[in-house]
C-alpha cells in the first residue's frame, strides 16, 4: 500500500513562506490577494485563484500547487527488485528507512533506522541477507531513533557525514568518500544540506534503476523545511537530485516513493521544470 502525500499544498505554502521570510501582510502587499484569502488557503481552503495569486511570488508552481490542493497527482507506484521501504510511526507522523540488497551476493545496506528498526531487522533475517553497511542521511530523532538496534551495537560499521556526528557512527568527508563499493553495489554521497546541516542524499547503483535515499532533502510534490537554509535547501537538490536520470527512483524520509522525472514534472518548488 502506497503512503499518503508527506505535505498538503497548504504545507507547501507555510514553507515557502518561512524560507522566504514573508509574512500574510508581506504576501498580500506583493500578491494582491486580501490577508484575509493568504490566512484561509494557509489554513487549508482550496481556492484556486489566490493560490495562482500567490504562487509566483513564493518561487512556486502555480498549476502544480493546485494539483495539489485537489488532490489530483499522486506518484505512480514503485517496485524495484532489491529495494525495500519500512514505515515506522513515531509520535504523531510516520518515518522511512530503506534496505537495498544485491540478489546474488546478499549483501545488504540499510539507510537510516526510523523509529523502530525491528521490522528491518526481521525483513534482513527472512531474506537470509547480510547487513555490511548502515548510512544515515541526517540526525534527526526519528531518523536514527534504533541505530544502536540496528547497527547491533556498533557491529555494523555506520556512517554519517561529519557535520552531523552522532554516537555509533564513523564520520566522512565529502571530498575523502567519493563513493563505497559493497558486495555488487555502489553508494555514492551528495551534499543536499538545508533542512539539516550535513544532510546527504545517497546515490545507489547496482540495481535495475538508480536509486537516491535523500532524507528529508525531498519529498513527492514537497520538499523539507529550511530549517538551516532554506535557499541552500532548494539549491543543493537543483544541484544533486534534480541532474539525475528522469527514472531515478527517490526515497524520501517521510512518505511515498518517487522518481526524479516525475518530481520534475510535480512538484511545485522546482517551477522550472515544467
Amino acid at each position: 500500500m502506497q503512503l499518503p502525500l508527506e505535505d498538503l499544498f497548504n504545507d507547501v505554502i507555510a514553507k515557502s513562506m518561512r524560507g522566504l521570510g514573508l509574512s500574510e501582510t508581506e504576501l498580500a502587499s506583493r500578491s494582491g490577494a486580501s490577508v484575509e484569502d493568504i490566512a484561509a488557503v494557509k489554513n487549508g481552503t482550496a481556492n484556486d485563484a489566490v493560490l495562482r495569486q500567490i504562487a509566483p511570488h513564493l518561487n512556486l508552481h502555480a498549476a502544480s500547487l493546485v494539483a495539489m490542493a485537489h488532490n489530483e497527482w499522486r506518484p505512480h507506484p514503485v517496485m524495484v527488485p532489491g529495494l525495500e521501504q519500512f514505515n515506522t510511526p513515531y509520535h504523531d507522523m510516520t518515518v522511512n528507512a530503506y534496505l537495498v540488497w544485491d540478489a546474488e551476493t546478499k549483501n545488504a545496506i540499510a539507510f537510516d533506522t526510523g523509529a523502530d528498526a525491528a521490522p528491518m531487522i526481521d525483513f534482513i533475517q527472512k531474506r537470509g541477507l547480510n547487513l555490511s553497511l548502515i548510512f544515515v542521511t541526517h540526525t534527526h530523532g526519528d531518523h536514527i531513533a534504533d541505530l544502536a538496534k540496528l547497527s547491533a551495537d556498533g557491529t555494523v560499521t555506520v556512517f554519517v557525514h561529519e557535520k552531523e556526528s552522532c554516537a555509533g557512527a564513523k564520520t566522512f568527508k565529502l571530498g575523502d568518500a567519493e563513493a563505497w563499493e559493497s558486495g555488487g553495489l555502489r553508494v555514492e554521497p551528495r551534499s543536499t544540506w538545508g533542512h539539516s546541516k550535513g544532510g546527504i542524499t545517497y546515490v545507489v547503483s547496482g540495481l535495475e534503476r538508480p536509486v537516491a535515499v535523500v532524507g528529508d532533502a525531498l519529498f513527492a510534490s514537497s520538499m523539507g523545511g529550511g530549517m538551516v537554509s532554506y535557499a541552500d535547501a532548494l539549491a543543493t537538490n537543483r544541484k544533486e537530485i534534480f541532474t539525475l536520470p528522469d527514472n531515478t527512483v527517490i526515497c524520501p524520509g517521510h512518505g511515498p516513493l518517487t522518481t526524479v522525472g516525475e518530481e520534475k514534472a510535480h512538484n511545485p518548488f522546482y517551477p522550472e521544470f515544467k
